[in-house]
């Protein structure tokens, strides 16, 4: 194994997704191994990591793994550097449709979040009021 291949176990740590996840990954096309080792092993180069962490970073937005396809093919063939002017600005026109649907769901978990955040200070302001003070005297 030459330095620049990883196993899958430090691809696993690297982008804290578990094996069995990025083996899903590797099923469904989106990340496929760049090599094996003599004994079968998967090796991961770090592309395939920057990969792995587009997808990490896409699910909790809530894309689907057609839409993790969908831009991985976009950005893949943005990379490539083979397309004519107007391709090209047709890919990106589609990178950036996903790029705005990622930046309504952040606003929108933003909003969770600081729903989220009001309840727990609301649950602490309650506790503190339900609590007898102890240690104080008169």
């Amino acid at each position: 194994m030459n330095d620049e291949h990883m196993q899958i176990g430090e691809v696993a740590a690297r982008t804290e997704l578990s094996l069995r996840t990025i083996r899903h990954y590797e099923e469904t096309g989106l990340v496929i191994p760049s090599a094996r080792s003599q004994g079968g092993f998967r090796l991961y180069t770090e592309a395939d990591v920057a990969r792995l962490m587009v997808i990490r970073r896409m699910k909790p937005l809530g894309f689907t793994l057609e839409q993790m396809r969908d831009l991985l093919d976009l950005t893949d063939r943005l990379d490539a550097g083979t397309l004519d002017a107007g391709r090209r600005e047709d890919l990106l026109e589609r990178v950036r449709e996903y790029q705005q649907a990622a930046a309504e769901q952040v606003e929108k978990l933003r909003v969770q979040l600081s729903r989220a955040e009001d309840f727990a200070a609301t649950l602490a302001a309650r506790l503190e009021n339900s609590c007898p003070q102890q240690g104080v005297s008169s």
